[in-house]
């Protein structure tokens, strides 16, 4: 039980040794993208409508969940998992690139918070913080003249918001702390959540197409899952102190907070393709 990653060979040897009535498969992209191909046995429901009919989904079965690249399918799962935390839910690491037979780069990934004290380690979630408003600024600086490029600017926003809260759990231990504004100044942003560095986002970023906007809302999904998955593995920690856990628990509300903001983007995409 539980939620779990499941590669395109997997996903193939699954369907081969099940039978269709113990899984069900979902295709959570939008339905022009399912038109032009899709896993056999597949049942679209686009992303925000998975969302709101989640409590109608056969949990007593396996959920197999896939999108085009990971990150909806992902931010569907982390969903359901919520409302049926007992389901058998599977993710299909890489989505329709993966089954295709595409090859996907692992982005470089940094040891975050490894040997930090708690005040280093808020100091550490200021810093990616910065790295993810960086992203989502690029984003909007790339494709502003869109219509939901205001998105992107409001999550470029809510990451400095969520800055101010790392900060206001700092100043419970350092009382004489310099202002929020000029240490998220200091901050350097060059990593995101989860470990990916500024710079690989911003060469992914690069390499999307002018009216693509599934694939950054693709793209910030992914982000926004590492960022909410790191924070809940730190607030499992049990080598952390009560209030650093609460800290982190916090921070993963928030991240969860933006992936519903994203999935609800997936419709406006469809709505301005």
């Amino acid at each position: 039980m539980g939620l779990k990653s499941m590669s395109a060979e997997q996903l193939r040897q699954f369907i081969r040794t099940h039978h269709e009535k113990n899984y069900v498969l979902v295709d959570v992209r939008q339905p022009e993208e399912y038109r032009r191909g899709h896993i056999p046995g597949a049942r679209l429901l686009p992303l925000r409508d998975f969302v709101q009919s989640i409590d109608q989904l056969p949990t007593d079965k396996e959920v197999v969940i896939y999108c085009h690249g990971g990150g909806r399918s992902m931010a569907a799962a982390v969903m359901l998992e919520e409302e049926a935390p007992d389901a058998s839910i599977a993710n299909l690491t890489g989505g329709m690139l993966a089954w295709d037979g595409v090859r996907l780069a692992d982005a470089p990934q940094v040891r975050l918070f490894e040997g930090q004290t708690r005040t280093q380690m808020l100091k550490t979630a200021m810093d990616l913080e910065k790295g993810a408003q960086r992203f989502y600024e690029a984003v909007v600086s790339a494709h502003g003249g869109k219509p939901w490029a205001q998105v992107f600017a409001r999550l470029a926003k809510a990451e400095v918001a969520h800055a101010r809260s790392v900060y206001a759990f700092q100043r419970r231990d350092e009382a004489r702390l310099a202002p929020f504004e000029e240490l998220f100044e200091q901050c350097q942003g060059e990593v995101l959540e989860g470990g990916m560095t500024l710079k690989t986002a911003l060469e992914q970023l690069s390499q999307v197409p002018d009216d693509a906007c599934l694939r950054l809302v693709e793209m910030g999904l992914q982000i926004e899952y590492a960022a909410y998955d790191l924070y809940r593995t730190l607030s499992d920690d049990s080598d952390v102190d009560e209030a650093t856990r609460q800290a982190f628990i916090s921070l993963a509300q928030a991240e969860k907070a933006h992936l519903q903001i994203l999935i609800d983007t997936t419709a406006q995409c469809a709505d301005n393709a």
